[in-house]
């Protein structure tokens, strides 16, 4: 009997795993997109543009008029259409987990509470068949994140076309996860909830601060003749290298990871989840630290919060002057990545304008990940990685990937996904 659902479970995971799409080809010609219109992710928009590449990199940003197309290898009319750069999934576990239902596909979790040595981005898997359901909405990179502990380890920044992680990787190490401790938790009593400082607190802080106080104390060793794994993977942190990612929602977490950054002098920390960061959109400003919002299709926390905080949590951090991005952790984040553009339209849709819900998903996680001179904007000298859209990318409605390119590389829009829907529509037109 077990042999038999052993065999079973290997025939469930081989027929899963059968989709895979080969890495685009090096840009091998100059390539020229005409008449579409350009988000820049910058802010702005060029109606009947052109956007130019050659050898991977962007060469020409402008409108139509001020290009001679016979000077390209390949003209692609996109009138009509819409071209963008990249979107950038940030705290992502996309390529890390397959099957939530099958332990040996998830690999974001790894034993152990402080483990800031490990390295989540060696974990990522380049032949998932969820990353090019993702790569068709015009996700074209992201954050590999790993979870678990109160250090979880470290993130990586990919691309999705590769035939293994060190093609993929875009940065190894950009930062470090931390979560920050629970100060609080709801207590039901008398059929009343009531909300109790969490026991274990002090208790945690004080662990936290001892580690941080050790690997302060060791990056101000120049050359150790010993060294500690922990510690040294730290060791970006207190120079400026390094991004000290705070993974909390209360105002109190979001309050004290300040003050963390001040005492242990932290120059890039970032706020993940921030459900509570508009409240101290002040101190996060004055203290230059930006927030991942966490995914906007989501239910308030709590009964007296508006009904609709969730979607205007953007627009309000922009009103404030707050650095913010998108993200979707959560329920199937996988597979859920591709609706990562859609957020953006619901923020759009409670009072963003158009090239600042764009820029949520380009150019700011770019600059929170440290990738902003390579992609997040269609710029001059950067990465060609970009796509064209037949409608709007931000609604779910009208987005359709036409072209996609990854440093220059024409990427296949294809997936598992399609090929059923093609295998299934053929069989049930058949008379």
């Amino acid at each position: 009997m077990r042999k038999g659902l052993l065999l079973g479970a290997c025939l469930l995971l081989v027929s899963l795993f059968t989709f895979a799409q080969t890495p685009g080809d090096k840009q091998s010609e100059s390539i020229l997109i005409i008449g579409a219109t350009a988000h820049l992710g910058t802010g702005d928009k060029i109606e009947d543009s052109a956007i130019g590449f050659e050898d991977g990199k962007i060469t020409f940003v402008g409108a139509r008029l001020q290009v001679n197309e016979q000077d390209w290898s390949k003209v692609i009319d996109a009138s009509g259409k819409h071209v963008y750069p990249g979107f950038v999934a940030p705290n992502s576990t996309l390529g890390l987990q397959e099957i939530g239902a099958v332990r040996a596909t998830r690999d974001q979790y790894e034993v152990g509470t402080f483990k800031p040595n490990v390295r989540a981005v060696i974990a990522f898997n380049t032949d998932s068949d969820v990353t090019p359901t993702v790569r068709t909405n015009g996700v074209l990179i992201g954050q590999i994140t790993p979870r678990g502990g109160v250090i979880s380890g470290s993130s990586g920044v990919v691309h999705f076309d590769g035939w293994n992680w060190e093609d993929a990787a875009m940065k190894e190490v950009d930062g470090i996860h931390l979560n920050w401790p629970w100060m609080h938790h709801r207590h039901r009593e008398g059929g009343k909830i009531d909300v109790k400082k969490r026991k274990s607190y002090d208790q945690q802080k004080h662990e936290l601060t001892r580690f941080f106080d050790e690997a302060a104390a060791y990056a101000n060793i120049p050359a150790p003749k010993i060294q500690e794994l922990r510690y040294e993977a730290m060791r970006g942190l207190f120079d400026g290298t390094l991004r000290l990612y705070v993974h909390a929602n209360d105002v109190k977490q979001i309050t004290e990871a300040v003050h963390f950054k001040r005492k242990y002098g932290i120059e890039h920390v970032v706020i993940v989840g921030g459900s509570d960061s508009h409240l101290v959109a002040d101190l996060l400003r004055e203290n230059n630290i930006s927030v991942m919002v966490q995914r906007v299709h989501e239910l308030p926390r709590f009964a007296e919060d508006d009904v609709d905080l969730t979607y205007k949590l953007p627009k309000l951090l922009s009103d404030e002057g707050v650095l913010f991005c998108l993200e979707n952790a959560g329920d199937m984040e996988q597979m859920g990545t591709r609706n990562l553009p859609f957020y953006a339209g619901t923020a759009m849709a409670y009072g963003l304008t158009y090239e600042n819900a764009v820029k949520s998903i380009t150019l700011n996680p770019a600059i929170m990940l440290g990738i902003d001179h390579l992609v997040g904007s269609l710029e001059k000298g950067k990465d060609a990685t970009l796509f064209v859209s037949s409608g709007d990318a931000l609604d779910m409605r009208s987005n359709d990937v036409t072209h996609a390119f990854i440093q220059g590389r024409m990427i296949e829009l294809d997936n598992r996904q399609m090929q059923l829907y093609r295998k299934y529509k053929a069989k049930y037109e058949k008379p």
